[in-house]
Parts: structure tokens; sequence; C-alpha cells
């Protein structure tokens, strides 16, 4: 492989393009094809110190442009230095951790679009998907390895690859590692790899807490704390309402607010799976095209619904919040909280999907009897009122469903649905067991 050499000048504190960051043409070349041109406030702060080697303790919202920030710093860093003495295609030069499966398939997505125009090879894994097939994977080498920390434990107790001579870790969504209980599995990755100051590390969250600031003081070289923005914690382009809402009225006010906007390209998060289901086959029947993300869809289709998304065959995805971290998509202009979240960071996480890297896009919550106990704690957190909207009189007049037997990806068709009210176009409710209860949750 070429090496090429990099005449970054340490001067250079403020640049405002890629282009003035003086990449490897392949690199640049790939980041061209992407149209990447002005770097993100992220990117402005972070690239000019992690492009000479430093580490980078960072903070910022989604959506800022971390995953570009350290992407490439990656390539550019395997393309202008030599791999260490010793080292095989089964020793990665580069490693990503990430907690979730969506997230480390957008990472590995991102990085063969990145990487293009070079020879260096990617690779992801994480569970769910063919094990033995991820794992042939390694026979043909690998310099980047982008994973899960359980599968990627597992692969490296069975000697399937070497940490040993690994040149550039990075942590994405740190406090997130907390949160799912994987900081062990972090922790003992952490301690196969080269010495703190043998090797490039980064790391990237949303919030800069104790127990994060703590693990990165503990595994890297006197890293460089960035907070990429202060106070407002929601993108600038996010244009957010609120709606008081029956429960009974929900769908119908929503149906209405996906024909006036014409939505094309949205995720609806509810708290409950049961209710996702529900609200993913009135919508089908209404004629919007959807898929519905839960923690028990299988790997495999959950995939493909994200295609089908992600190349718009499906305009609307029903998710519960196993989708509101790691979903890094594209164009995606609406957000609706269906449920507010009972968590005051889980509405940020949420509402981040949209407005991304500096576009413009819209966050519509529903205030209802049975999930608005949150909305004083997502206020006190977000340091601000979400404004309120009227409900227009003619949002609650439905009619009845279009495609009566339509069905939302991921959906069986034989799965019970809700039945229109012949009286009133609404849908009827399902009936619910006494009690929240945790059971179906999630």
């Amino acid at each position: 492989m070429a090496i090429y050499v990099q005449s970054f000048y340490p001067s250079l504190m403020n640049p405002t393009t890629f282009s003035e960051l003086n990449l490897p043409q392949a690199l640049q070349q790939g980041i061209d094809d992407l149209a990447y041109t002005e770097l993100t406030a992220v990117q402005q702060m972070a690239l000019p110190i992690t492009l000479k080697g430093k580490d980078v303790a960072g903070q910022g919202r989604t959506g800022t442009g971390k995953t570009a920030t350290f992407l490439i710093t990656i390539f550019n860093h395997l393309l202008c230095n030599e791999a260490k003495k010793g080292r095989t295609g089964q020793h990665p030069r580069a490693i990503v951790i990430a907690p979730t499966r969506e997230l480390v398939v957008q990472i590995g997505n991102d990085a063969k679009k990145i990487s293009k125009h070079t020879d260096l090879k990617v690779h992801t894994v994480y569970g769910g998907v063919d094990y033995e097939k991820q794992r042939k994977a390694f026979d043909d080498g690998v310099d980047v390895l982008i994973g899960t920390p359980g599968r990627l434990i597992d692969y490296l107790k069975k000697h399937v690859y070497s940490l040993n001579r690994t040149e550039i870790v990075v942590l994405d969504e740190a406090d997130r590692m907390f949160d799912l209980g994987f900081i062990k599995d972090i922790r003992f990755m952490l301690r196969r790899l080269p010495k703190y100051h043998e090797r490039q590390s980064l790391l990237f969250s949303a919030t800069l807490s104790h127990r994060v600031m703590e693990l990165a003081y503990e595994h890297m070289n006197n890293p460089e704390k960035l907070r990429a923005e202060e106070g407002e914690l929601t993108a600038p382009g996010i244009r957010e309402s609120l709606y008081h809402t029956a429960m009974e009225d929900k769908i119908s006010l929503l149906i209405y607010l996906l024909r006036l906007d014409r939505v094309e390209r949205g995720i609806i998060f509810i708290n409950e799976k049961r209710d996702g289901e529900r609200v993913a086959r009135q919508l089908a029947r209404y004629g919007f095209k959807v898929g519905i993300l839960s923690g028990d869809v299988r790997q495999q289709k959950r995939m493909r619904i994200l295609e089908g998304f992600s190349q718009g065959r499906l305009h609307l995805l029903v998710a519960t919040d196993v989708a509101s971290r790691g979903l890094h998509i594209d164009g995606v202009t609406h957000v609706f909280n269906y449920d507010l979240p009972d968590d005051a960071e889980n509405y940020v996480h949420r509402i981040g999907r949209t407005a991304r890297a500096g576009s413009t896009g819209t966050a519509i919550s529903f205030a209802c009897e049975r999930f608005c106990f949150g909305l004083p704690d997502i206020e006190i957190y977000i340091k601000r009122s979400i404004p309120v909207e009227s409900i227009p009189e003619t949002a609650l007049n439905m009619e009845k469903p279009s495609h009566p037997n339509a069905v939302a990806e991921g959906l069986k068709s034989g799965d019970r649905a809700a039945v229109p009210n012949k009286g009133s176009g609404r849908p009827t409710q399902s009936r619910r067991p006494q009690g929240r209860g945790n059971q179906h949750r999630r």
C-alpha cells in the first residue's frame, strides 16, 4: 500500500473546509464523493487535534459530524503511516467500538464510502447475523474493525484477530456503553491493546460525565477534552412543537399531520412495542409505506427495513427507543413523539434523528393523559418550553382506511389488528391489562 506524506500545519487551527486539511488525495476524493465541503463545529474543533495524533475526549449532540471526524482521522493515519512491525491481516490497525448493531452498521457504511478510493479493508461485526460468515471475512485481512462489544470479544477470545498491533481505538457513544452494561467488556478490550502512549485513542459521548472521564483518564494519553456546544442540547435547525391530545385522538392527528406536511421520510417514536404494532398497522391501512423497529425484530429483517427506509421504499419508521440511538440516516425530515419519553435525554436523542449535519427538520410531540408526566422534566432539561399548537377540528375527522389489507413491513399478515369503528372512523383501542407494567416495553 502506498504511504502518503502528510504536511499538516499545526498553525492551521481554524479550518472551515475539508480541503484546508491537506488530506491524502484518495481520502479527499471519498469525502468529495459524499459532497462534504464545510466542516461542522465538532470537526473544526477536533480534526486539527486528532490529525496530529493526539487523544481526544469529545462531547457533542447527535448529528454534528462525530462519525466523520473519527473516520477521517483513522484513514488519514493509516494512509500516512506504515503499519507496526510484524503486523498481519489479522491485526486490525484501527478498531471502533459502538454500543448497538444499528450504529455499527451505519459507521461501517460511512467508512466504506469515505475509504472508497483507498485499498483499506473495513469489516463490521455484530450479533444477530451469520457468525461464521463474519468470522471468515477476517481471512482476507482487516485494516479497520468496527463492532459491538459482545461480538468483538467473542472473536478476540477465539483468537480470530489480535489487538496487540492496533494503532487507533475509538469508543463511540461512551455514555451509552455504561447504560447498556458494557463497561467491563470495554475495559477487557482496552487492556489488550498496546499501551496508551503507543496508540491514539478517541472517545465520543453525548455527555462527558464523571464516569466517562474516569474511563478516559484511565486508558487514554492525556486526552484533550472538547465540548462542541454549550447551552443548546438540540440542533438549531429543528422546529419543535407540542400537541395536547386525548389518547384516542392521537392516530387521527398523526395521519392528519403526515398528510399535511407530505412526509416522505419520518420516524414515529412510541414507548411500548404493542402500541407501535397497532400504530404501524393503522398507518399501512391508510396508505403509508411503513416499517416497524422494536427490540425483538430479527436482525436480518431489521436491516431490510432500514435499507428500505434509507432508499425511500418505506416512508415511515415506527420505532421504540431501541432506535433512538444508532440510527444515523440522512434526510429524515420529521420526528414524531407519538408517546412522550419517560427520560428527558431520550427526547433529545429522538429528535436528533432529524436536522443532522446542519440541515433542518421538524419534531412534533403528542402529550396525552397516559404519556405526559415527563414533559416538565424534558422542558427543564432542554431549558425552554416546547411551543404548543392547537389541534384543527378537521384533524380528528378520519375516514375509513383506503388500504384495509395492507401490512406494515416487519409485521406478519396474520397479526391481529385494531379495527376502525364504523361510526366515527377512528380505530378502536385494544383492551389493555390493568397497570402500566414493563412487560411490553421496548
